[in-house]
């Protein structure tokens, strides 16, 4: 068997201006079907450290507890703010107990109150964003209105 021109190799060269318009397609393409969605559920959120019990820095305003119990099951036991229960719906007393605390009409932004949520640890995670919910704000007539942006959970007591 005899190869046929052995000699006349040709060599094979790569065109790099044609990949780089594609490549520069591509980006572009990308860049404009790019969306930008917000987070959904942005809260402003301190949880403790595992190892640290040391408490935060002190503010101005007096800090607002919300005690949150549970039974043996994770439901929801009860719901304190401060030292009141809160009885037949705990979430929209909650709610309306924090707006006239903050007095709203401020708009978001307007104060620099705190609240120190208290869980038991057994307790379902559900009825701990609705508290969340029920602190953050609250949307009337398709409009939303934000109460406290500083939510943070208390550390759990050492056994």
């Amino acid at each position: 068997m005899k190869l046929r021109n052995t000699e006349h190799r040709e060599t094979i060269v790569l065109q790099m201006t044609p990949m780089i318009d594609i490549v520069f397609q591509l980006l572009v393409f990308f860049v404009f079907t790019f969306k930008i969605v917000l987070p959904e559920g942005d809260f402003n959120i301190r949880m403790p450290s595992a190892a640290a019990s040391t408490t935060s820095q002190p503010s101005e305003t007096p800090l607002v507890k919300v005690r949150l119990r549970a039974n043996d099951d994770g439901e929801l036991a009860g719901v304190q703010l401060g030292d009141r229960p809160l009885q037949e719906q705990p979430f929209l007393e909650l709610q309306s107990q924090i707006r006239s605390m903050i007095g709203d009409a401020g708009g978001p932004g307007s104060t620099d109150q705190e609240v120190e949520i208290e869980a038991d640890y057994n307790l379902k995670y559900r009825y701990a964003m609705n508290a969340i919910t029920a602190i953050t704000g609250y949307v009337e007539n398709g409009e939303q209105h934000k109460l406290v942006e500083r939510v943070r959970f208390a550390p759990l007591p050492e056994k």
